[in-house]
């Protein structure tokens, strides 16, 4: 047994394993068929098995771990890998984050300062001539109006080992695939990371889903079965999950194939922090084309990401040394402390998911193993967080017997139309940056094309070794786009691509970092909510960055405003996000100090009690409303003998700011019923005019996806 003692301190890096056994192609599926009803209740069994032990594995066992529900983690690398791969945070991410112990906190100290990565620049190379720079951050970014907390920088792996400490800290356990044989046979009881371990098979039955997975020890294969009420795979693009289920994916595929060098210079790093920091930079030469991005400028770590086209390249044409040699091509010099520590090779996909969980509610897919977009807005990770903690609170209400297993459907439901929306929106965003490249006379479609035409005509006549160089050929003409000669002022040519270029910096028509509109404003249609006639409908992805506005429209995340505790002597000032538990499958009811509010609410409190599911009410106190004690006593005895309630007060930035109901967009004689992953079930916008205790029946019903 191992445990995460010493892990910490060096994820070691690992290179990813591929099935070796050879189930993917005619694994059958045996589905067993659970009625509407059905709950989960046997104690013994493992309610959660989780594939895959990236950020979304990870942080769906802590969210399910905080809401009382054991599940087990199988990782099938032998160890965590340090290549940094995503790195962006969006808003909403780190308000998830937010409510895990001090995560964004631990995040926001630990990465670099924003103003060595707000920027992307675009460079003939690092030390040569700027032909643009994008500042990704304005003013309202820092403000913290509309969220309590910014966007972030931080490579994954780090985010990986921040996860594993707080699963530390719930007493999860990491094991090897060696140490791991003592488990083999006895049942899994929640808390261990099963690392080695491969899942090559699945079979329902009507008891419980079994799971084979296979491991190594001392060279031989060893296999183990895994008996839990339901699996979860998070196990990425290539995910074995989605195979064995035999779910296929649509959209564009092979994008882009490209070759992603990890490499280290503490020199470079220091360079461009004094002369020109950025995030991303996009270097177009006459020796070589690349992304640069910096995910640690102080530490001097990078990823240089080039165009890889197969088979007339390979991979074994990238060793470090041919890579320090094209490194030094883009810097536009040699810096000799250069450390190339890993090359691997990936393709671009914007593709879906058909199906995110299986007919019978008991195997789902989340993260990218339900969808794998481009990089472009930092949209993967991202989407497959916000999948988990979507997931989180309806896997606890089927174990906890608060809901039946058929709102686990509501999951596919509501996040598979996200997962479509920010496809086309990375999509959109990736054709935005090779705008850039196209607007020198370098457009990537017909590089693309080029390559096909090879592979499907000379490509099964001519030698390798020839392919090759008429393909080398063809591009070295191509970045002769990029000579000095040309790309110039005074050339016709490079006058008009340069102001062409001007145009699509200034006009934000380039590759995008932020979309805050899309980002915290995004909202379901359908699914676990009673939807309404009055809210905006999803809008079609523009690829600009758009504004966010709040609005309370069910489906929709709850907006942010500052409020101040009154139910507490230090009067705590917090975020109307931290209102909603993370600990346990709790509602909360948002309404004013009236009478017809306290009425509603007593009958949401009876309602929740035949339903038991638990339901906190927030009293929303308008600005200077409080002035002392006895104000405060009006809610306690409205709302007995029902105790599960608090007074909060709004905390305005300014006398002009608007207050909570006027930024939801609503009369303060409204109600806002919010579910456990900050979205709003049900709102009403005006007091209720028939049976309130009907209507709170109706709305759980509803939710919760019960019978009447």
């Amino acid at each position: 047994m191992r445990r995460f003692i010493g892990f910490l301190s060096e994820i070691h890096k690992a290179k990813p394993t591929f099935n070796e056994y050879g189930y993917y192609s005619h694994t059958i599926i045996i589905r067993r068929s659970l009625s509407s009803s059905s709950t989960i209740s046997n104690a013994t069994l493992l309610p959660v098995l989780i594939v895959g032990a990236g950020p979304v594995g990870l942080f769906l066992s802590i969210l399910l771990t905080k809401l009382g529900v054991r599940c087990s983690v199988l990782e099938k690398n032998e160890s965590f890998s340090r290549h940094p791969q995503a790195h962006f945070v969006n808003n909403r991410s780190m308000e998830v984050f937010r409510k895990i112990d001090g995560l964004a906190d631990e995040i926001e100290n630990s990465q670099p300062p924003v103003h060595l990565w707000r920027n992307f620049i675009y460079c003939t190379s690092l030390t040569g001539s700027i032909l643009g720079s994008v500042d990704h951050m304005q003013p309202q970014d820092f403000e913290k109006i509309i969220s309590p907390v910014s966007v972030a920088h931080f490579s994954q792996y780090k985010l990986t080992a921040l996860l594993l400490k707080h699963l530390q800290k719930l007493n999860f356990q990491l094991y090897t695939s060696g140490a791991s044989e003592c488990l083999t046979h006895e049942p899994l009881k929640g808390g261990e990371i099963l690392m080695g371990h491969e899942c090559s098979f699945i079979k329902a039955t009507d008891r419980c889903v079994t799971a084979t997975a296979f491991f190594r020890k001392e060279g031989n294969c060893v296999e183990r079965e895994i008996q839990c009420s339901m699996i979860v795979g998070a196990d990425g693009a290539g995910s074995s999950v989605r195979k064995l289920l035999g779910i296929g994916l649509e959209g564009e595929k092979d994008l882009q194939k490209l070759v992603s060098v990890h490499f280290f210079s503490r020199d470079l790093g220091q360079y461009l922090i004094k002369e020109r920091p950025g995030m991303l930079f996009f270097i177009f030469n006459t020796e070589a084309i690349g992304v640069l991005v910096a995910h640690d400028l102080k530490q001097g770590e990078f990823i240089l990401q080039m165009p890889f086209y197969p088979p007339q390249q390979k991979l074994e044409d990238f060793t470090p040394e041919i890579c320090k040699k094209l490194i030094f091509k883009l810097a536009g010099g040699e810096f000799l402390d250069i450390v190339v520590t890993d090359i691997k090779p990936w393709v671009m996909h914007a593709e879906v998911a058909e199906n995110f969980l299986t007919d019978d509610n008991t195997t789902l897919l989340v993260g990218d193993a339900a969808h794998r977009f481009p990089p472009a807005g930092g949209f993967g990770m991202n989407t497959g967080i916000q999948d988990a903690h979507n997931l989180a609170w309806k896997i606890a209400s089927v174990v906890k017997g608060i809901a039946p297993s058929s709102i686990l459907r509501t999951f596919e439901t509501e996040r598979r139309p996200i997962a479509l929306f920010n496809t086309a929106l990375s999509v959109q965003n990736f054709r935005a940056a090779m705008d850039v490249p196209a607007t020198l006379g370098l457009d990537p479609t017909i590089a693309n094309s080029v390559h096909r035409v090879i592979n499907d005509t000379v490509g099964s006549i001519l030698p390798p070794s020839l392919q090759r160089k008429i393909l080398d050929g063809i591009f070295t003409i191509g970045r002769a786009q990029l000579s000095d000669s040309i790309l110039n002022e005074n050339n016709p040519i490079g006058s008009s691509r340069l102001a062409k270029l001007k145009s699509i910096f200034e006009e934000g028509k380039s590759l995008q970092l932020q979309f805050p509109a899309e980002d915290l404003g995004f909202r379901y249609l359908k699914g676990a909510l009673v939807p309404d006639s009055d809210g905006v409908p999803l809008q079609t992805p523009t690829g600009h960055r758009r504004d966010y506005v709040p609005r309370a429209d069910p489906g929709m995340r709850l907006p942010h405003m500052n409020v101040k505790m009154l139910s507490n002597e230090e009067e705590t000032i917090i975020s109307t996000l931290d209102l909603v538990s993370v600990d346990k499958v709790e509602f909360l009811l948002i309404i004013a100090p009236l009478e017809e509010s306290y009425h509603l609410a007593r009958s949401t409190f009876k309602v929740a009690d035949e339903f038991r599911v638990s339901v906190k009410a927030c009293v929303m106190w308008p600005a200077g409303t409080i002035r002392g004690v006895e104000e405060s006593k009006t809610s306690k005895m409205s709302l007995a003998p029902w105790n599960n309630w608090l007074d909060v007060l709004e905390v305005k930035r300014s006398t002009d700011s608007l207050s909570w109901w006027s930024t939801c967009q609503m009369s303060e004689r409204g109600a806002i019923l919010v579910r456990p992953d900050d979205h709003i079930a049900w709102r009403t916008k005006s007091e209720i005019g028939g049976d309130p205790d009907l209507e709170m029946k109706r709305v759980f019903s509803s939710v919760l996806g019960l019978n009447l």
